[in-house]
């Protein structure tokens, strides 16, 4: 295994179908064993036959195989020339504003994920980085009270929690228009299996791994993709310069959580819709929100740039009491922060995920609860959230 793969491995890869993607890109069984699974290269240092020769690899901070194996299977589901790997979500965002200088400025949507926020609000904030937050469902609205000084727009669509769409297309030829501007989209929510923004303008896609590629609840991680060779080597500095990487156990578990991303997401595709069945439906329930339904505001852009609209569910009950009673009330849910796993959660974003967004332009309102619908037996699910809104 080496960092880069061969022109014919490219090749190879680019013809297979998504799921066999996830299995097998990047993961040729090992050489020098056979085995099937990519090997956890659990070392910190590699042998050199002579200085400056060696295998590849030299120390782990720098390379390891199975984060190798990993990036490489994480570009070819993104449909990206390269990828980045990281020790946890914002330590890939992190990397990723490291492209800027002092005095530039970062535009993101107006319900942007709290941790984005934090860290660019108040880490670069403080490093001379200035930011706005905009409706990005308006991109001609964006175009005509462009920021001076706008190196990044921040994407995130479905956003956290409010479920808002971004027509990623449209946002692209926005930014298309500045040259000295780039286009980042967070796909955490929609996964490479329902999204793939690099082919709708996106310069770079960053993922929290931790969340649907991982999806078992049980590793944190981070990925950047991209086709721009300047920014991957750019990420690849910042990756060894800066040491945030993720260890190589972490890589295998989030390499075998990712062969089953296709399967997984169809479950929580099918389980949401049910369970948003139930919430329109119920007399406690003022609002939902998630994309599928005919009546969200950005269905219509959903349906153009995604091929299902996801397993994350949010809605509003009039109250931050009554959201609170909802959260604790579940059985099956598990009140907890994350999302994307097998097993279904639930929690009140104003006062968990999004935090340090509160008195800021991205704060949540205090009656949203958010839901992580799993792949459990959906009757199941929904049965637990009945008892839990028929109690209110």
């Amino acid at each position: 295994m080496t960092d880069d793969p061969t022109d014919h491995e490219t090749e190879r890869q680019e013809a297979w179908g998504f799921a066999t993607k996830a299995i097998h890109a990047g993961q040729d069984p090992e050489p020098v064993t056979g085995a099937v699974t990519v090997p956890v290269f659990q070392t910190s240092t590699f042998a050199q036959e002579a200085v400056g020769k060696h295998a590849g690899y030299e120390y782990a901070r720098t390379g390891n195989p199975t984060r190798t194996a990993l990036q490489h299977a994480l570009a070819a589901l993104e449909g990206a020339a390269f990828g980045v790997s990281f020790a946890s979500g914002l330590a890939a965002e992190d990397a990723i504003l490291r492209l800027l200088e002092p005095g530039d400025h970062v535009v993101m949507g107006n319900d942007a994920y709290g941790g984005t926020f934090r860290l660019i609000a108040k880490v670069f904030g403080r490093a001379g980085i200035s930011w706005s937050a905009h409706d990005l469902t308006e991109p001609l609205d964006l175009d005509r009270s462009w920021p001076d000084n706008t190196k990044l727009v921040w994407v995130e669509t479905p956003t956290n929690p409010l479920l808002t769409v971004v027509d990623i297309g449209a946002v692209a030829s926005v930014v298309a228009k500045r040259p000295e501007a780039r286009l980042v989209v967070d796909n955490t929510f929609a996964t490479p299996y329902l999204q793939q923004p690099l082919v709708h303008g996106a310069d770079l896609v960053v993922h929290s791994t931790t969340k649907y590629l991982g999806g078992h609840s049980d590793v944190v991680g981070g990925f950047v993709a991209t086709n721009e060779a300047e920014v991957h080597d750019h990420l690849a500095f910042i990756q060894n310069a800066v040491g945030a990487v993720p260890a190589p156990w972490d890589c295998y578990l989030t390499l075998r959580g990712a062969k089953t991303l296709a399967v997984r997401m169809d479950r929580h595709n099918q389980n949401a819709a049910a369970v948003v069945d139930l919430l329109v439906g119920h007399a406690e329930v003022e609002t939902v929100l998630w994309p599928g339904l005919p009546g969200h505001p950005g269905h219509e852009a959903a349906k153009k740039q995604m091929s299902g609209f996801g397993g994350m569910v949010s809605f509003r009950v009039g109250s931050r009491d009554r959201a609170m009673r909802v959260t604790e009330g579940t059985e099956l849910f598990t009140l907890a922060e994350s999302l994307g796993a097998v097993e279904s959660l639930i929690e009140h974003p104003g006062a968990m995920t999004h935090l340090s967004a509160a008195g800021s332009p991205l704060e949540v309102p205090d009656d949203l609860v958010r839901l992580s619908v799993g792949i459990e037996d959906v009757a199941d699910l929904v049965a637990d959230l009945r008892q839990a809104l028929d109690r209110l």
